[in-house]
C-alpha cells in the first residue's frame, strides 16, 4: 500500500468514517453480508451481497453478477459510490446499459452474430442491430448466479457460479463458469474468471462497471485523466465491428500513452469518434497476453483526487466513454445519467475475435480451463 492510501484510511478513521475496532470486531466486519434486494416476476429472489475491506466497499447482486455500488474514499477519507447503477431490481431487468454487469459468454460484439468453429457455423442471438453484443439478448448479465461468500486470511470475497447450457443464445457447449470477486486488505478489487466446456466454444468474460471517480450522479467524466499502455487500437466499421486493422494511436485522439483528459479530443471530428459518438474502441495493450496481470491503465479524477489503476493478463481493453447515456435513466443517487457521465474500461480479448484470424483466439476446448484475472487498485 502506498503512503497516500495509508493516509486516506488513517484520516477516515480519525473522522469516524472508518471505525476503530479491534480483534474479533474487525474480523466480523469483514464477513460478507447478504440481504434481499428484490424478486423477479417468476418469483426468483435476488440478493445483494456487501463486502468491505481495506477502505473499499462493494455491493454485488446475484442478478447478473452486477456491481450495484462501489465506494472508495477521496483525499479527505470521504466515501462515495463511484459506479453507475440503480437502486431497484426492476430498473436492472428493464435496462440495456449493462451497468456493473458480469458479461458472457462473449464480451463485446460478434459480427452478424455468426462464427464458424471447426468447420461448423453457429448463429448467435442478435441484439445490437445485426450484431451480437455481450452474449446476446439474454446474456450472463440477465441470469441469476449462485453466490457464496468467503473470507481467506485478510481477504474477503464472493464466488459466483453460473452454468450456461449447450445452445444458450446459440453458443455451443455447456459452459460452467465461476467468477470470484475479492477485496484485499489493501482495498484492491480482484476479479478472477474461470470456465470449462464439454464442446469447443468461444469465451470472452469481462465486467461492465461504469466509473465516475467524482461520484455517481455528480456530472461528466470528461475532466478525468486517463493513461492507457496501448500504442495501437482496432478501428471499427459503422456497426462498431473491428475492421481487422491494428492502427497506431500516435497523432490521433486515441493516444492516451501519456495522461490526458478524456474530453480533450473527444469532439475532434475524427471519423472513428463520429461513428461511435465518442470513444467505444478496443485498445491493443502493448504487453499482449501475459501469464500474470500487468498494469495497463490509470484513471484519475482531479476534483476528488481518487485514482483507479487496472492490471490484467488480457490483451485488450475496451474504453467506452458513456456515449449512449441519454438522460432517461435515473441512478442510485436519484439523478439522471447523461452522455459522458461514466466510462468503462473492460479488459478483454478483442471484439469479433472468432471471425478475425489475426486476433488472439477466444476458443475454449474440453479439457482446458479458461482463466483470467483483472485487478482494480484504488488510491489518491
Amino acid at each position: 500500500m502506498d503512503m497516500s492510501r495509508r493516509s486516506v484510511i488513517a484520516g477516515a478513521a480519525a473522522v469516524g468514517v472508518v471505525a476503530a475496532t479491534a480483534g474479533t470486531a474487525r474480523a466480523a466486519s469483514r464477513q460478507p453480508v447478504k440481504e434481499l434486494f428484490g424478486t423477479l416476476p417468476d418469483g426468483t429472489k435476488v440478493h445483494r451481497w456487501s463486502l468491505e475491506n481495506g477502505g473499499t466497499r462493494l455491493k454485488v447482486l446475484s442478478y447478473g453478477g452486477i456491481v450495484q455500488s462501489l465506494e472508495i474514499p477521496d483525499r479527505h477519507g470521504r466515501h462515495t459510490n463511484v459506479s453507475l447503477g440503480y437502486d431497484n431490481l426492476a430498473a436492472y431487468v428493464a435496462g440495456t446499459t449493462f451497468f456493473g454487469a458480469t458479461i458472457g459468454r462473449y464480451g463485446n460484439r460478434i459480427a452478424k452474430g455468426r462464427f464458424t468453429l471447426d468447420g461448423r457455423a453457429h448463429q448467435l442471438s442478435v441484439n445490437d442491430g445485426e450484431n451480437s453484443l455481450h452474449g446476446g439478448a439474454r446474456g450472463f448479465d440477465t441470469r441469476v448466479w449462485d453466490v457464496e461468500g468467503f473470507t481467506a486470511g485478510p481477504d474477503v470475497g464472493l464466488h459466483l457460479y453460473y452454468t450456461s447450457v449447450d445452445g444458450e443464445m446459440g453458443y455451443p457447449g455447456t459452459l460452467r463458469t465461476k467468477v470470484t470477486f475479492t477485496l484485499t486488505r489493501h482495498g484492491d478489487w480482484r476479479i478472477g474468471y474461470e470456465a470449462t466446456t464439454d464442446r469447443p466454444t468461444v469465451v470472452n468474460l469481462t465486467n461492465h462497471t461504469y466509473y465516475n471517480l467524482a461520484g455517481e450522479g455528480s456530472g461528466g467524466i470528461h475532466d478525468h485523466e486517463l493513461t492507457l499502455r496501448a500504442a495501437r487500437y482496432t478501428p471499427t466499421d459503422a456497426g462498431l465491428i473491428p475492421t481487422g486493422e491494428l492502427a497506431r494511436v500516435a497523432g490521433t485522439p486515441f493516444d492516451f500513452r501519456r495522461a490526458k483528459a478524456v474530453g480533450r479530443d473527444i469532439r475532434a471530428g475524427h471519423p472513428q469518434l463520429v461513428t461511435a459518438k465518442g470513444f467505444d474502441h478496443n485498445f491493443v495493450l502493448d504487453k499482449g497476453v501475459t501469464a500474470r496481470p500487468e498494469h495497463i491503465a490509470t484513471l484519475r479524477d482531479p476534483r476528488s483526487g481518487r485514482t483507479l489503476k487496472i492490471a490484467t493478463d488480457q490483451p485488450g481493453v475496451q474504453f467506452y466513454s458513456g456515449n449512449f447515456l441519454d438522460g432517461s435513466l435515473v441512478g442510485t443517487s436519484g439523478r439522471t445519467y447523461r452522455q459522458g457521465d461514466g466510462l468503462c474500461l473492460e479488459t478483454q480479448h478483442f471484439p469479433d475475435s472468432p471471425n478475425q484470424p489475426s486476433f488472439p483466439s477466444t476458443v475454449l476446448r474440453p479439457g482446458q480451463t479458461y482463466r483470467t484475472t483483472t485487478i482494480h487498485s484504488f488510491g489518491v
